[in-house]
């Protein structure tokens, strides 16, 4: 069920169809959006009733200017924004630089929390999509596609107790592993091209994707859907484990598809 909004907010939108599915969830309570993503824009997909802004880079000054210029308390924040960016000092306002500035560790679980303690320090609460999506949230077993096999299921209880390891340190969301060893692990250039480069190494390789304990789900579930699984089959991957309840899946017709076609096992972690 789709929780109920009694007040005016804003939606930050980075890239992916993330933000999209959010906002046609949402007709009608969306005053603003906020996009950094070159694909938003108003259109048949957003409604008449919310404004959209494009950003060309990152301004957290303006942006909470403009928040209280709208009268704009609460705030939900959806899509993948480039962490390179971060290496781009001319494309950030000074507030954003000062935040970055101030931290010991600029991992992603680091970033984001910084970012989103100085949107709140200004009176803006940032709230949860969670419920909004609750059911594209990955189940447990099963997912689509064809049963893992035996040996796909033997290397997605290693894989776990890997990527467990190294979540706590904020980087290897997704590993590739084959017959017990892990063949990719990503970093900061993201799920699709830790598949492509796994898939030039290994053919039938498990993918597992999951997030760090601690994670803040209010913005930063993971979402997996079609671009995904077709980077899989292309590279020749042959299963895909997510973990249940915490992992998004976009587009579930398209996705679910293109796993039945390709023979690619979907999973749910429980």
């Amino acid at each position: 069920m789709v929780p109920l909004f009694s007040e005016r907010i804003a939606l930050i939108a980075g890239g992916g169809a993330l933000p999209l599915e959010i906002l046609g969830r949402l007709q009608g309570k969306i005053a603003v959006v906020y996009s950094l993503n070159e694909g938003l824009s108003s259109g048949e997909s957003v409604p008449e009733t919310t404004e959209v802004i494009k950003m060309v880079s990152p301004d957290l000054e303006w942006l909470l200017r403009d928040l209280e210029r709208r009268n704009i308390r609460k705030l939900l924040m959806a899509g993948y924004v480039p962490k390179k960016l971060m290496y781009m000092p001319e494309a950030l306002d000074p507030a954003l630089r000062a935040v970055i500035g101030k931290l010991a560790s600029r991992d992603d679980h680091s970033l984001l929390g910084a970012i989103v303690e100085a949107i709140e320090s200004h009176g803006v609460e940032v709230m949860s999509y969670r419920d909004v999506i609750s059911d594209i949230l990955a189940p447990v077993g099963v997912i689509a596609g064809r049963n893992p096999t035996e040996e796909e299921k033997d290397d997605i209880a290693w894989g776990v107790e890997i990527i467990r390891r190294l979540l706590p340190l904020s980087f290897g969301q997704t590993i590739v592993v084959k017959n017990r060893s892990v063949v990719a692990v990503e970093a900061m250039e993201g799920t699709d091209r830790t598949i492509e480069r796994a898939g030039t190494l290994v053919k039938g390789g498990v993918v597992i994707k999951m997030m760090r304990p601690d994670q803040d789900e209010r913005y930063d579930l993971p979402t997996i859907g079609p671009t995904t699984l077709e980077v899989m089959a292309k590279g020749g991957l042959s299963c895909l484990a997510v973990e249940a309840g915490r992992t998004i899946i976009l587009e579930k017709e398209k996705t679910f598809d293109i796993a039945e076609k390709s023979g690619i096992a979907v999973w749910g972690i429980g």
